[in-house]
């Protein structure tokens, strides 16, 4: 078994019998906030669910009120601390290359906010279905950090470079109807309704001919790779390098003192 529950701590993991797979990313206090344990799980559970045969489609949500908040910048960082909270560049990397690399249809089912990594792991995923009341956005210049997880490479592929770079500079906040317009996810459906329409297409899709529904998503991901495997390394380098200045370093004591931080003091 190469998806194992127990080795997931902050991603809640059920197999079913039907073969989908429904990851939860649990922590939902901190509204499921990627801490370094996160970060090195999201690196793994796509490849893992990749190799598993029990698996045939992976569906991922958020427990609680949103689906991930982004990077979690309250002080509990496992150990790491300011500018090197996700400094592993090969593991942020990771996350990104096996997401795109799964072989295996991916639903993301986005309750309320996905921000920062956690709207770039929604977009990734081959279908995005979002709650009416979920919010999208890319939101690292916000704590003055550059957009290096991967938001460089799936924004402009959904939404085209001028739109992505007004959105990635701005960290605007992206509601589901206008998500949609945009072109950013597949459907926005009611709150309640949001995880019964994810898994009746997970279990289409389970019930479907794999090996021809992974020969229809694997070529496209490959060009998407592509791209990536020109812009993700210069954009995770950008990234790394503005994590240790002084306008990363303002926001994010801003952050935790809840005051509008002051980038030309």
């Amino acid at each position: 078994m190469y998806l194992n529950p127990d080795d997931y701590t902050t991603i809640d993991i059920v197999k079913r019998s039907d073969g989908v797979t429904v990851a939860t990313l649990n922590r939902p206090e901190k509204l499921n906030a990627v801490n370094a344990t996160m970060h090195r799980e999201l690196s793994t559970l796509s490849i893992d669910a990749n190799r598993d045969p029990e698996t045939r489609v992976l569906v991922l949500t958020g427990a609680g009120r949103a689906f991930c908040a982004g990077g979690d910048f309250s002080g509990s960082r496992d150990g790491r601390s300011g500018a090197n909270y996700l400094n592993d560049l090969n593991e942020a990397r990771l996350i990104v290359d096996n997401w795109l690399d799964c072989e295996k249809p991916t639903i993301a089912a986005v309750n309320g906010y996905a921000l920062g990594l956690g709207a770039t792991v929604a977009l990734l995923s081959d279908v995005v279905y979002i709650g009416r009341s979920g919010v999208l956005g890319d939101t690292h210049v916000n704590m003055g950090i550059g957009a290096g997880d991967g938001g460089g490479v799936v924004w402009p592929m959904l939404i085209g470079p001028a739109r992505a770079k007004y959105y990635l500079m701005t960290g605007e906040h992206i509601k589901a109807e206008q998500a949609k317009e945009l072109g950013l996810v597949q459907d926005v459906v009611e709150d309640d309704e949001l995880m019964p329409t994810a898994l009746a297409l997970a279990e289409r899709l389970s019930n479907g001919p794999l090996a021809a529904i992974s020969a229809s998503k694997v070529p496209i991901n490959k060009w998407i790779k592509q791209v990536s495997n020109m812009v993700l390394p210069l954009s995770l380098a950008m990234e790394q390098v503005t994590m240790g200045g002084d306008d990363a370093v303002e926001a994010q004591a801003a952050f935790r003192e809840k005051r509008q931080p002051d980038y030309r003091r």
